[in-house]
């Protein structure tokens, strides 16, 4: 039975090879949904079947990363919410035909073997590729081929020691991934919205990209310009005597080195210049050494193609990468310098005997038998880079790469270089001056390494004890000089010492700052800092974190070896890095004026900040969420200010989640306390609130210490409702039924709806659970109120808001509609089939809200008719108003006439206009009722006695009231006077 295998490579290139060596040349090649990445079919030995192979490939990661929803757009949430908010792993619109070719090929096969590099991100290529191909057919076996080159040998051997794929690395690139995007999207967010308005004219346009790798390297580059910069020379003097032997002038150095003092080192030259022989107290002759190079890892190549070659890192690694996946060298990607003892490195030098530059010389290794250097990094899974097939043909970089790559080979492979020097040290007037000279006796590896130098410098022949004259003696005068500017090898060496990113990424992070315009090339390739760079890095010392430092890059990276070596969990590493990133976030944005002061020696005097910036003010307590979301409890809460500077405080997960909290207009600030925590709520942490009024705005029930300032908790603290703040949830969930209850309650208003009731099982005491879970809620939660009705409806509310309280009527429900309001609950006058059924509409009509009563059958209405009010001269109102604990400045009414009735002919409330106006501090009669039940009565309390029973005008769709009543002048619509509108009206909310 014939095996049916599809295989994958990282890249074509690679695809095309092996299968070139599986197929013994006898593969043919049809094309893909993709015009980049081919399909060759062969036959082959696999898994000890006959195998039918198809082999394919990606182009790289085939998933990327990124973030959902409103947290996709860059003024829609605070960056601080990145640290927090889902990400999600999609494949991108170019590589879908990649990834449609996998699904078809996985379909047809039994088998899939993965062919990436043998690395991390190759571990993590190769799942993205598994979860692919799996989701297409479930049923299909994965296996892992590990492999270091792409030579018959090496892929025979991989193929017939298939291993499953390492989790464990695969895991360290998904936590990489997952930092970098979190880290990176928030400082860089924070940087470019501030930065282009603080400097407009220079910055405007600019990305201001934060990396965690990214930024350490350019610290690295402004650290060694500062020094260059601060650098004081300072004059140095030393002594040199010169001796003639043999027609020989020998020059002999102070063995006092220098001196910074001029006068001293003078009486040094004259007690010299009053004795000047010299007499020979030492020689001493002894064999030297230079060490033939270690065998070649990816950071040595790279720094070696950049001094050397003069060929930066990233074109180094791409032009190596190209001929490893033709088969002429080794993987490229590697930490290895040493070769592993069971690998036979004669025959990879036998292919070299062939050139005529180094043919004799690999020879000459031949005949002394290979012997590298062993060197002390191993990544366990790729040897040095070496060659591995002749290449004659190749022409420009490709030639150079190729031939430093088979010469740094052939070097580590060949003996040290062998010399002998002679060193002779002589004494004037009691002062010791020292020469070597050096001739080099076996030239060995230098033979085939032309890239080091070792050259002969001659002395003649001195003997101990002999007495000759000095040709002079003089001061030599010096300066110190400064440190060299970095060039790109000494950049990349300083982030392998200090751990920044991997010897994959190294140069695609220099590269970033060099496009990024943070550094600049000098013609010399030196580095030098550009005036953003030197802005950033300097702001950013200011505020003290060290975030130009490599100090938390160097301990992630640590970390993931630690994930690689399955002593770490990722996520772990996830939420431990995430909060130390989080904090220093935070606090760089408390202190961001800092940056701009740093950059304004640059770009000149920073444009002020207004509050229109919303979050991009740099406040630290503004960026901090104040909880997590009341209604989906799943997002964070952040305050932010409305285009009209009013400020609100909103759930980061719109559009999914619509949940908000209007606050007064009087508020002139609003900020997260990040010190204190409410103990009381669910969910936690809750933080609580510090709400700045207006002077003369703050309600005197929520005077505090601080004057015209509030702190507590918005969500169980009472006051705080009472002042005016509306919670609002705009979602498309069901309708919101409050109870009424004979205290104060508060309900968030939704948009409504009817969920039927599911029927009780023995595992599920709640009836209305699987309702929930369809609604995205979590099961576990507890139920939110119910109200059920004898149809079977059921409604539910969840989320509190200020309503003014129901007072008991005959109705002890309410529903709210999809604009936050109070819905009016009417009846049918016109003749018809619904007759005098009952339904639920908005007030206002602007959210065209519509609901039937469930509870409307004229049948069942049993509720006693209300009685004429023009019968009720004998009717007595209570003598305790329950909401007058609530509100201590409203005067009890029993205190006031007690005669004047509304249109329902109960005794009208005495309140008091509490609005800033005209009519502040003016008393009023009104209905007792609530809004949507009551009559809507009003009547000044200075005024005379106006008729309280006048019937009410028909208007329009069966409503009680009209707008504007017919032949007269427009009414208010909520106490139905004239002279004013429902926006202006003192009833509408004293508060």
């Amino acid at each position: 039975m014939t095996l049916k295998v599809l295989c994958v490579a990282e890249k074509n290139d690679a695809a095309r090879e092996i299968s070139r060596l599986l197929s013994n040349n006898q593969s043919s090649r049809r094309e893909g949904l993709s015009k980049f990445n081919k399909i060759y079919e062969f036959s082959c030995e696999m898994l000890n079947n006959n195998a039918s192979v198809s082999m394919t490939s990606v182009s790289g990661h085939l998933m990327t990363y990124d973030f959902t929803g409103p947290f996709k757009g860059w003024e829609k949430c605070p960056p601080v919410a990145l640290f927090s908010a889902p990400i999600l792993s999609f494949c991108p619109e170019n590589y879908q035909p990649i990834k449609k070719t996998l699904e078809r090929e996985a379909k047809k096969n039994e088998v899939l073997v993965l062919w990436t590099d043998c690395d991390r991100e190759g571990e993590n290529i190769g799942a993205e590729i598994r979860d692919v191909c799996l989701s297409a057919n479930n049923r299909i076996r994965v296996y892992r081929a590990r492999f270091s080159e792409i030579t018959f040998r090496s892929i025979k051997t991989a193929i017939q020691r298939l291993e499953s794929l390492d989790e464990k690395l695969a895991a360290a690139v998904y936590c990489r991934q997952e930092l970098d995007l979190r880290i990176g999207a928030a400082f860089t967010r924070f940087l470019t919205l501030r930065l282009q308005k603080v400097f407009p004219a220079d910055l405007a346009d600019q990305l201001v990209s934060y990396g965690p790798c990214q930024f350490p390297t350019l610290g690295f580059v402004v650290d060694r310009y500062k020094q260059v910069q601060q650098f004081v020379p300072e004059t140095f003097y030393k002594l040199k005597a010169v001796v003639m032997k043999n027609d020989i002038s020998v020059d002999f150095s102070w063995s006092r080195g220098r001196l910074f003092n001029r006068a001293v080192t003078e009486i040094f030259l004259e007690m010299c210049q009053e004795h000047p022989t010299a007499v020979v107290s030492r020689v001493a002759s002894k064999s030297k050494s230079k060490w033939r190079p270690l065998p070649l890892d990816t950071v040595e190549f790279e720094k070696h193609a950049s001094r050397k070659l003069h060929i930066n890192a990233k074109q180094a690694m791409s032009i190596a990468e190209k001929l490893y996946t033709q088969g002429l060298i080794s993987y490229p990607r590697t930490e290895t310098n040493l070769f592993p003892a069971s690998m036979n490195l004669v025959p990879l030098v036998q292919e070299q005997t062939q050139d005529g530059q180094w043919g004799d010389m690999a020879r000459q290794i031949l005949a002394d038998t290979p012997n590298p250097r062993r060197g002390n990094k191993s990544d366990q899974a790729h040897p040095p880079i070496h060659p591995i097939k002749y290449a004659p043909n190749l022409q420009g970089d490709e030639k150079k790469v190729y031939e430093f790559i088979v010469r740094h080979f052939l070097a580590c492979c060949s003996k040290d270089a062998q010399g002998m020097e002679t060193s002779v040290d002589i004494c004037v007037s009691q002062e010791e001056f020292s020469a070597a000279g050096l001739v080099i006796t076996q030239r060995n590896y230098l033979e085939v390494y032309p890239y080091d130098k070792w050259s002969d410098k001659n002395i003649p022949n001195f003997t101990q004890g002999e007495s000759l004259p000095t040709e002079r003696i003089e001061l030599v005068e010096g300066e110190t000089t400064p440190p060299l500017l970095l060039k790109e090898a000494d950049l990349i060496a300083l982030m392998e010492k200090h751990g920044i990113g991997t010897d994959a990424t190294h140069a695609e992070h220099i590269e970033t700052i060099k496009s990024r315009r943070y550094v600049g090339v000098q013609q010399d390739g030196t580095f030098l800092p550009g005036m953003l760079g030197m802005g950033l890095v300097e702001g950013y010392d200011e505020i003290g974190y060290n975030l130009s430092k490599p100090y938390l890059r160097a301990e992630l990276e640590a970390d993931l070896k630690a994930i690689c070596l399955g002593q770490k969990n990722k996520d772990d590493v996830i939420k431990s890095m995430v909060e130390k990133y989080k904090q220093v976030f935070i606090e760089t944005t408390a202190n961001a004026i800092k940056i701009d002061q740093s950059l304004s020696s640059y770009f000149g005097t920073p444009e002020p900040m207004g509050p229109e910036q919303g979050d991009m003010r740099g406040g630290g307590d503004d960026l901090l969420p104040l909880a997590k979301c009341r209604s989906c409890l799943q997002f964070d809460m952040y305050f932010k200010t409305t285009r009209e500077e009013k400020w609100i405080l909103s759930c980061v997960g719109y559009p999914q989640c619509k949940y908000i909290v209007f606050f007064p207009s009087g508020v002139t600030h609003a900020k997260t306390e990040s010190e204190q925590l409410c103990n009381r709520c669910p969910h936690p942490p809750v933080h609580k609130a510090r709400l700045t009024f207006e002077r003369g705005t703050i309600p005197y029930f929520l005077q505090g210490d601080i004057p015209n300032v509030f702190i507590g908790c918005l969500f169980c603290n009472e006051d705080i409702k009472r002042a005016g703040i509306e919670l609002r949830n705009m979602s498309s969930h069901p309708p919101t039924v409050a109870h009424s209850h004979n205290s104060y309650q508060s309900v968030v208003p939704q948009n409504s709806f009817t969920i039927q009731d599911t029927p009780h099982n023995s595992n599920n005491n709640n009836p209305i659970a699987s309702g929930r879970r369809d609604l995205g809620f979590d099961p576990t939660n507890p139920p939110p109120p119910v109200k059920r009705y004898s149809d079977g409806t059921s409604h539910y509310t969840k989320h509190p808001r200020v309503t003014e309280p129901p007072s008991g009527g005959d109705d002890d429900n309410f529903v709210v509609c999809n604009c936050g309001a109070r819905a009016n609950l009417l009846t049918v006058k016109k003749e018809g089939p619904n007759t005098g059924r009952k339904f639920y509409t908005c007030m206002t009509n602007s959210c065209k809200y519509f609901l039937w009563d469930p509870r409307s059958d004229p049948s069942m209405d049993t509720r006693p008719p209300r009685q004429d009010p023009t019968q009720m001269s004998s009717y007595v109102p209570p003598t305790g108003d329950p909401f007058m604990s609530l509100y201590p400045n409203r005067p009890d009414s029993n205190s006031h006439n007690q005669s004047v009735c509304c249109r329902c002919g109960e005794q009208a409330k005495l309140l008091t206009v509490q609005k800033q106006g005209n009519n502040h501090g003016k008393q009023f009669y009104s209905c007792p009722k609530p809004r949507e039940q009551g009559c809507n009565f009003f009547q000044w309390a200075d005024e005379e006695r106006r008729d309280s029973f006048s019937p009410p005008q028909r208007g329009r769709g069966g409503n009680s009231f009209s707008k504007v009543s017919r032949g007269g002048p427009r009414l208010c619509s909520i106490c139905r006077q004239a002279g004013h509108n429902k926006k202006n009206c003192p009833n509408s909310n004293p508060f």
